[in-house]
C-alpha cells in the first residue's frame, strides 16, 4: 500500500515576514509566517515547510524565533531550510522546534555534511533540496543551481539526487527553477528523472497553478506535492488540492 500523498505548503521567510516572487524575483509580502501557518494546520496542511530566503546571519534569529513561535501553534511536521550549513547548525534548528532540516547549497559545497548530519540525527531529519532546471550540457537535461536559481552548480541534478541519497539524504525536495512561480505546472519529466534514480520520498516542487497540476506531478512520481503563491493568494485550498488527488486516484490523509 502506498503511503498517502503529502501537501506541504511552503513559506518563504525573509526577515520574518513570508514573501512570494515569480523565479525567485519581485518578491510580495504574503504576511505573518505563525498567522499563515496556523491557518494552514486548521486547513489540512499535512507538513510545512519555512525556507530562510535571505539566510545570512542577521536573519538567523529571526528564523529560530520563527520556528519557535510556529512549533508552540501547529503540531504538523515542520521542515525548515536556508542557510544550514552544520551539524551544530541541524541541532540548533531541531531544539528550536522544526521536525527536518533542509540543506542545499552547504552540501553542494561539502557532500559529507549529509553523512555527518544522518549519522548523527538519521536520515528521516534531512531533506535535500535540489534546485534544479533544464540544461542541455548535463547528462540527464537538468543541472543543479544555487543562489536562488541564479547560478549553476555545474552538476548532474539527477545524478547529485541520486548520490545524496547514498550519502544519506532521507527526503528530496525538487524544486524546478524554470516552473517556480509560473503557475504552468511542475516540470513532470525531471520529476520521473529523479524518481527513477532514488527510492527516498521526492516532493515535487515549482509551478503549481491549477488544481490538476498536483495530481500530474503524483503520477510522475512525486510522493509529496509543495505550493506558496497558490495558497498564499487564496486561489485554492488545501482541501481543494486533496480532494482532486483524491478524485485522481490518490491516497491522501
Amino acid at each position: 500500500m502506498s503511503l498517502a500523498v503529502r501537501v506541504i505548503p511552503c513559506l518563504d521567510v525573509d526577515n520574518g515576514r513570508v514573501v512570494k516572487g515569480v523565479n525567485f524575483v519581485d518578491l510580495r509580502d504574503a504576511g505573518d509566517p505563525v498567522e499563515m501557518a496556523t491557518v494552514y494546520d486548521a486547513e489540512g496542511a499535512d507538513e510545512l515547510t519555512f525556507l530562510d530566503i535571505t539566510a545570512s546571519s542577521d536573519s538567523r534569529g529571526t528564523t529560530f524565533d520563527v520556528v519557535g513561535r510556529t512549533a508552540d501553534q501547529v503540531f504538523i511536521p515542520l521542515t525548515v531550510g536556508g542557510g544550514v550549513r552544520t551539524p551544530e547548525d541541524v541541532d540548533r534548528l531541531l531544539r528550536a522546534g522544526a521536525d527536518k532540516v533542509g540543506i542545499n547549497t552547504a552540501a553542494i559545497t561539502r557532500p559529507d555534511v549529509i553523512a555527518e548530519i544522518a549519522h548523527r540525527f538519521g536520515s528521516q531529519v534531512l531533506v535535500l533540496s535540489v534546485d534544479a532546471r533544464r540544461a542541455a550540457d548535463q547528462p540527464s537535461g537538468f543541472e543543479v543551481t544555487t543562489h536562488g536559481g541564479r547560478q549553476s552548480a555545474g552538476i548532474d541534478a539527477v545524478e547529485w539526487a541520486r548520490r545524496a541519497t547514498e550519502l544519506g539524504a532521507g527526503e528530496i525536495l525538487l524544486n524546478s527553477m524554470d516552473a517556480d512561480g509560473t503557475r504552468d505546472g511542475f516540470d513532470l519529466e525531471m520529476i520521473r528523472a529523479v524518481r527513477d534514480v532514488t527510492q527516498v520520498p521526492l516532493i515535487a516542487s515549482g509551478g503549481a497553478g491549477r488544481l490538476e497540476h498536483f495530481a500530474q506531478a503524483v503520477d510522475a512520481g512525486a510522493d509529496a506535492v509543495l505550493a506558496a503563491s497558490v495558497f498564499h493568494f487564496g486561489d485554492m485550498t488545501i482541501g481543494q488540492v486533496k480532494e482532486t488527488l483524491r478524485a485522481s486516484g490518490h491516497r491522501v490523509r
